[in-house]
């Protein structure tokens, strides 16, 4: 609560699981090595790199999933506030085609989509008198909306 009172409101809120066992990470290793701590090798990208611009600070906690995967959750707050017509150049909510990147699909759908609920599954953890609890499925947007809560719809 210290960064948003000296700094406001966050322009970045990311999240980032990676498993280091991934074969996109494996093939990038020399023989006989193994990935060590991918996510803070993410943290490093954002912090030095600027991936998303200049920032002025950023605070970050690294939380262990129930699988065994690191997990974290990271505020930024960049040097030029991002502007809701920025949004879509930053950040991408969309399905990759899949026969052009099949694995990519196949790795997207089955660790990051939340479900299957609803209907297909009414006994999903979500389920609450037969509404998912996480809105689900959520309106197809063309562009990224907005809200005064401060919670965006892509």
């Amino acid at each position: 609560m210290t960064y948003v009172k000296h700094n406001g409101v966050p322009d970045l809120f990311i999240t980032m699981t990676c498993n280091p066992n991934w074969q996109e990470i494996t093939s990038e290793l020399f023989p006989g090595k193994e990935a060590e701590r991918p996510v803070q090798i993410f943290i490093h990208l954002v912090d030095s790199h600027n991936i998303y611009g200049l920032k002025r600070c950023h605070v970050y906690t690294i939380e262990w999933q129930k699988r065994g995967l690191p997990h974290v959750h990271l505020l930024a707050w960049m040097a030029e506030k991002i502007r809701p017509h920025q949004i879509d150049s930053l950040i991408s909510a969309e399905l990759p085609d899949p026969k052009k990147d099949p694995a990519l699909f196949a790795t997207i759908t089955k660790h990051i989509i939340h479900g299957p609920c609803g209907p297909l599954n009414p006994r999903s953890l979500c389920m609450k008198d037969g509404q998912c609890t996480k809105h689900y499925p959520r309106q197809f947007l063309r562009e990224t909306v907005t809200s005064l809560n401060g919670y965006p719809l892509y």
